[in-house]
């Protein structure tokens, strides 16, 4: 398979910079088995579904992990910034860096830090302690573990994706906006947007249809960001991410589909998790470690038999993973029906519901 396989127009009038309100509201493209297109909304969700049936999510919380200061060396200082994507240690992050060529292993940052240093009250001091290459580096912080974590929550914003970051600025909203109802556990640097539609309302209305519901977690990180740039799909290789799946869960799962419910993963942070946790008889494990698998056209799905997501961006590996489940013309027709349609793209736009292929 070749990286123009997964090529498309999008105008970029269909990015959303704004969630629907209510979160419920946006639109929901449902994609049947068969390929059959059918537009809803969100707030349909329930009467789509069947008792017995379960949603899976993702409960990771985004932290605001864009940090903005100055690197200091030899008396000299040069405005920097920071994308936390993984944390290795207690005090110690992989990071994105612009400018990145310029750092050495040894530079101290100071973030928080302005130019005519009046903030040097708030400043976090790290450590250049690697880097490796497109600008990623190793930062080691002088503070370690929640010490560390209040700091950075007062000093970062939110890791808005860049096609939304090139077209307006974060604000306050983005704080509550782009985190989704549950979140519970700190870590990711990207919401899990297709559970960003979900409101009180509409999960108590799902729990009344019979739907069970269980959480996952995977701490997202900012190379779900980065673009494919092989030509040959194969030859891309995924940022790992730490994610988890409960024993209770998986017993929960596998008891779901053993009683013939259906396992719906909300967004493909979910369904990538919960397919690295299940063996090859279709069995759901426990899981507790780093998962960097890529599903492309021809995986063979072990869990999932439906997935809810946002629309992704032409080219990229979550387009690639949704034309897996739904099969790849099937997913072509889809989202040039929903070009066609006026639906909102992106983390912010609109949803589809799309069950496994025939």
């Amino acid at each position: 398979m070749q990286l123009s396989d997964f090529d498309f127009d999008l105008p970029a009038e269909r990015i959303a910079l704004r969630p629907a309100s209510p979160r419920d509201a946006a639109r929901l493209l449902v994609v049947a088995p068969t390929g059959e297109i059918t537009d809803r909304s969100v707030r349909d969700l329930p009467e789509l579904l069947r008792a017995g049936d379960a949603l899976v999510f993702n409960d990771t919380r985004v932290i605001p992990a864009r940090l903005f200061g100055r690197r200091e060396r030899d008396a000299t200082s040069v405005a920097v910034e920071a994308t936390l994507h993984r944390r290795l240690a207690p005090d110690s992050w992989s990071a994105f860096m612009r400018p990145g060529k310029r750092l050495r292993v040894g530079d101290r940052v100071g973030f928080g830090v302005q130019e005519d240093r009046a903030c040097a009250l708030s400043t976090l001091w790290a450590e250049i302690a690697a880097k490796g290459g497109g600008g990623e580096v190793e930062l080691r912080f002088e503070l370690a573990g929640a010490d560390l974590d209040r700091l950075i929550e007062d000093l970062g914003v939110m890791p808005l994706p860049p096609y939304i970051a090139a077209l307006r600025a974060e604000d306050e909203r983005d704080r509550l906006d782009y985190q989704t109802l549950y979140a519970r556990a700190p870590g990711s640097v990207a919401a899990p947007t297709a559970g960003l539609h979900f409101t009180t309302d509409l999960m108590e209305r799902l729990v009344a249809r019979g739907v069970s519901r269980h959480f996952v977690t995977l701490h997202v990180g900012a190379g779900t960001f980065l673009p494919v740039k092989t030509e040959t799909v194969a030859e891309h290789r995924m940022h790992a991410e730490f994610g988890e799946v409960s024993a209770e869960v998986a017993e929960a799962l596998n008891a779901t589909r053993a009683a013939g419910g259906r396992i719906v993963c909300v967004g493909t942070t979910s369904l990538r998790l919960l397919e690295s946790a299940t063996d090859e008889a279709c069995v759901v494990r426990p899981f507790a470690g780093d998962t960097a698998i890529f599903i492309t056209p021809g995986y063979r799905f072990r869990a999932a038999d439906a997935l809810i997501s946002n629309f992704h961006l032409p080219r990229s590996t979550l387009f690639m993973l949704v034309s897996a489940l739904a099969g790849q013309a099937t997913m072509r027709a889809a989202y040039a029906h929903a070009i066609a349609s006026g639906y909102r793209f992106y983390s912010y736009g609109d949803a589809s519901l799309l069950w496994a292929k025939a």
